[in-house]
C-alpha cells in the first residue's frame, strides 16, 4: 500500500463508496453538492473563508466536523431503530 506525504497509508475506496459519499455527504450537512465541491477546491488552495469573509478557525472546523458526525450518527441510529422494530415484529 502506498504512503501519503504524512506517512500514513493511502486508503483504497470502492467505486460504490465514492458514488454514495458524493450525494450523501452534502445531504447530511444540508448543502448543495456544488457548494461542498467549491469548499473542497478552495480549501486545497488555502483560500477557504467563513461567513463574513473571516478565515475559518480550527475550532470552527472541528465544530462543523462534530455537527456532521452527530447528524450521521443520528441517521444511523434512526435506521437501526427501524431495523430493530422490523426484526422484532418478524420474530413474533
Amino acid at each position: 500500500m502506498s504512503k501519503r506525504k504524512d506517512g500514513q497509508a493511502r486508503g483504497k475506496y470502492t467505486l460504490e463508496l465514492k458514488l454514495e459519499a458524493v450525494p450523501v455527504t452534502p445531504k447530511i450537512l444540508g448543502l448543495p453538492v456544488q457548494t461542498l465541491g467549491n469548499w473542497v477546491r478552495l480549501s486545497g488552495k488555502g483560500q477557504l473563508k467563513g461567513a463574513g469573509d473571516k478565515p475559518v478557525s480550527p475550532e470552527q472546523m472541528e465544530l462543523d466536523r462534530l455537527r456532521a458526525e452527530l447528524s450521521r450518527v443520528k441517521m444511523e441510529r434512526d435506521i437501526l431503530k427501524k431495523a430493530t422494530a422490523y426484526f422484532a415484529r418478524e420474530a413474533l
